[in-house]
């Protein structure tokens, strides 16, 4: 008899939520593929990561070849796959931004940012949007304010939340930050922030937000950074989302696309910052920073992300995906809006108490979706399916949707 459930909850700790049901067997493409034969439509990319779909062969075969050759070093030590990933992005962005770091998660790259930024000013206070999700480590989880902060003692102090803005945010920002500077100790080290807020419920800053918000860091003295975990390397349409607001971040940090799904994350930011942090010494040394697999990984992803333009893929599908949500909008009172750029879309339901509902529905019909189920909101649809999924693919998950929600 298969005791593996009689094992799961004997052995495994619950770190969030509850379970899937399902033993997942394979993946590949667009889809995963159950112990029992079951194929299911993939529409959050594993965890909001494999953009280039599961299994991608390009990425296969660079796994196989490089962990045959060169996989783990002494933290010291470099190799050509590091140096090469760290200039190739570098030509990605804004030439201010030249200088990274390579490291495994987004928590990591974020806890990262914050402490050069903190070593850098030479102060500590740090702002957040109050949906924000930045990581579960120390100063991440300090500035991560949309789940896990009850029941854990105190937070570092000096971390602030601003609202996430909606209205007319410019009264909105000033009153915000007219309370930081009430409450601040003359501290004001960096604000970090998502440009489109995902665990917050697919919430994208209107145009000229992220402009007057560097404005008021830049009259603070603090640093602007900005994460982009989700929204980097082509998924909004642009390869990163704050190409849109022609504003650049003082650091950048990249995760979970970066990698394809598997575990590389970057800190980028300017030669001058970098020579700054470096002055005053600073330490991040942790076991995987600057490994050669997950580099090699990194340098096949900007490979494919290229030679297949999947920037303009994004931009195109994300027009096919949000026509037919808009579709479904129209046909269901429950749902209250869509919103989000390219490949990364949200869609709002009214009814908290339908969100588990729907979603167990979809996974019966062969389609995973994600819920961020947020008080004051009734539930939003986080929907980002891989940049190399087909308009067939799509189609077939939209379909499974509108039947879940027609029978909510």
């Amino acid at each position: 008899m298969d005791t593996f459930w009689d094992d799961v909850d004997r052995h495994l700790v619950r770190y969030g939520g509850t379970f899937t049901r399902e033993i997942i067997d394979s993946a590949s493409g667009s889809f995963l593929f159950t112990e029992d034969g079951r194929r299911v439509l993939d529409f959050t990319s594993g965890q909001m990561s494999a953009i280039l779909g599961h299994s991608h062969p390009r990425i296969v075969e660079t796994v196989q070849r490089q962990i045959a050759n060169l996989d783990h070093l002494f933290s010291g030590m470099l190799s050509r796959p590091v140096v090469d990933l760290a200039r190739r992005l570098s030509d990605t962005l804004p030439a201010g931004l030249s200088k990274v770091q390579l490291l495994t998660t987004g928590a990591e790259s974020n806890e990262a940012a914050l402490r050069m930024a903190k070593l850098v000013t030479g102060k500590h206070e740090v702002v957040a949007f109050a949906r924000s999700w930045h990581g579960m480590t120390a100063a991440a989880a300090a500035a991560t304010y949309s789940a896990g902060r009850k029941g854990y003692g105190p937070a570092a102090p000096g971390n602030f939340a601003i609202p996430a803005p909606s209205g007319d945010w410019q009264a909105q920002l000033d009153l915000a930050f007219d309370l930081i500077d009430a409450q601040s100790v003359g501290s004001l080290a960096a604000c970090i922030v998502e440009p489109i807020l995902s665990s917050g419920g697919i919430l994208e800053p209107p145009v000229g937000y992220f402009a007057a918000l560097s404005e008021k860091c830049r009259e603070r003295g603090m640093l602007l950074i900005f994460d982009e975990a989700q929204t980097g390397l082509c998924r909004t349409g642009t390869w990163y989302a704050f190409e849109r607001d022609g504003v650049v971040p003082d650091i950048l940090t990249l995760s979970k696309t970066l990698g394809a799904g598997l575990p590389l994350a970057a800190v980028i930011t300017s030669a001058e910052i970098e020579a700054e942090a470096h002055a005053r010494g600073y330490l991040f040394f942790t076991t995987h920073v600057s490994d050669p697999l997950v580099a090699a990984v990194g340098n096949t992803v900007l490979d494919v992300l290229t030679e297949e333009r999947l920037d303009e893929r994004a931009a195109k599908l994300g027009a096919f995906l949000r026509n037919g949500l808009d579709d479904i909008a129209a046909k269901h009172d429950l749902v209250t809006d869509v919103r989000g750029r390219g490949l990364l879309v949200g869609l709002e339901i009214a009814d908290e108490s339908l969100s588990a509902p729907i979603t167990q529905r979809c996974l019966d019909l062969g389609l995973h979706m994600n819920i961020v189920q947020i008080p004051g909101m009734g539930g939003v649809f986080r929907i980002a399916p891989p940049l190399t999924a087909t308009e067939e693919e799509l189609a077939l998950g939209l379909g499974v949707l509108d039947e879940a929600i027609g029978a909510a």
